[in-house]
């Protein structure tokens, strides 16, 4: 029974016979051999700018999301090993990588390790994720932190009270867009923020099976509004359905009310035959597109000269507009040298569980407005 639950957990179509033996990818090579091909600056990170040891890591689930988190962790940590139910796949990484495969994660948590970031699917994240804290390692876990708030709630505290790192992978937040927007803000260059519109959209995507659209992207740019505006979410309004999926919503549109007053919105679908990153926010000086993606600005700001008012064809208005380049870096990398930072010299990530917790709550909400059509508040 033990070995059906633990397959279960573990993933999807485990292999039983494997048992939980660690499976050696092709001939070991010298450790950190790809620290060579990496840039000066993550060599500097890998070694913490000393002699210092860098992070012994493991990815437990290497779908899409975890083989990335995989090459990205190995060009900036000790990658150590892999684990996934599935041999075939998790065979390919742990050769790719020369690490090793592990089919049961527990095995893997056995290992001597640091951290891990968890990337299975989200109903498997509160239970990995807690085998994770009695195994006495950091740990990312992948958006959303868990299946429902009291989940999340249960697993903050349990990390909190292990002392460990626990971050969630909220990975818009960092795209460097997306931080020189926030010190745009904070500094009050553009003037007062008073509404922010948000849109992704892109076909589906077939890795997707157990969460919609409103918990699978709708929640980067939840969380991205919540991360801008810093004040609370006070009520949640949502409408969408399901135009060619039957299990769960494909398409949304979610109005946010903060607590002081400013609102945003968020349309996020599967549908678009064309992908589209981007957010808008309009304020008191300056009305600012931001495109994740190109990891690019617009600035734009006018003004309006003596206005004939027999001629509205013809307006006068001075319009001026900005468009700035940032140089582009990978949101992961710089999300996991976050984490592996916090887990080697203590501190909270930038994205806590805490944090995800409160993004969760409104994720939560938009789903329930959208099936009820109901404001729904969060006061």
């Amino acid at each position: 029974m033990n070995q059906i639950i633990q397959t279960a957990v573990c993933g999807f179509t485990a292999t039983p016979q494997t048992g939980s033996r660690a499976i050696r990818g092709a001939e070991r090579a010298p450790r950190y051999e790809s620290i060579a091909e990496s840039s000066e600056e993550d060599r500097m990170f890998l070694s913490g700018g000393s002699n210092a040891e860098p992070v012994k890591v493991g990815v437990i689930g290497v779908g899409s999301m975890g083989q990335n988190h995989a090459r990205v962790l190995s060009e900036i940590a000790d990658l150590r090993g892999v684990a996934d139910p599935d041999a075939k796949a998790g065979g390919v990484v742990a050769n790719r990588y020369t690490v090793s495969y592990f089919p049961d994660y527990k095995a893997l948590l056995r290992e001597k390790i640091d951290a891990v970031t968890i990337c299975v699917p989200t109903n498997l994240h509160f239970k990995v994720a807690m085998d994770t804290i009695a195994a006495g390692k950091h740990l990312l876990v992948e958006k959303p932190l868990c299946e429902n708030v009291r989940d999340a709630e249960r697993l903050v505290k349990a990390a909190r009270a292990a002392g460990l790192v626990l971050a969630a992978g909220h990975i818009e937040r960092h795209n460097p867009i997306v931080d020189s927007a926030k010190r745009h803000l904070d500094a009050g260059t553009w003037g007062d923020l008073i509404t922010a519109g948000a849109r992704r959209v892109s076909s589906f995507p077939d890795r997707i099976r157990d969460v919609g659209v409103i918990m699978d992207l709708a929640i980067h740019d939840i969380d991205i509004l919540r991360y801008l505006v810093g004040k609370p979410v006070s009520t949640v309004f949502a409408v969408g359905g399901r135009q060619k999926h039957q299990a769960f919503e494909d398409h949304a549109t979610i109005l946010l009310s903060f607590a002081n007053g400013i609102h945003g919105y968020v349309e996020a679908n599967w549908l678009t035959p064309m992908k589209v990153r981007k957010l808008s926010l309009t304020c008191l000086q300056n009305f600012v597109e931001l495109d994740y993606t190109a990891q690019s600005m617009t600035i734009s700001s006018s003004t309006l000269g003596p206005l004939d008012p027999s001629n509205l064809y013809q307006i006068p208005l001075d319009v001026e507009t900005r468009h700035v380049n940032l140089r582009k870096e990978e949101p992961l990398k710089r999300e996991l040298k976050d984490f592996l930072r916090a887990a080697k010299e203590g501190g909270d990530p930038l994205v806590t569980g805490e944090d995800a917790i409160e993004t969760l709550r409104a994720v939560e909400a938009a789903v329930e407005s959208q099936r009820s059509g109901k404001v729904v508040s969060l006061e």
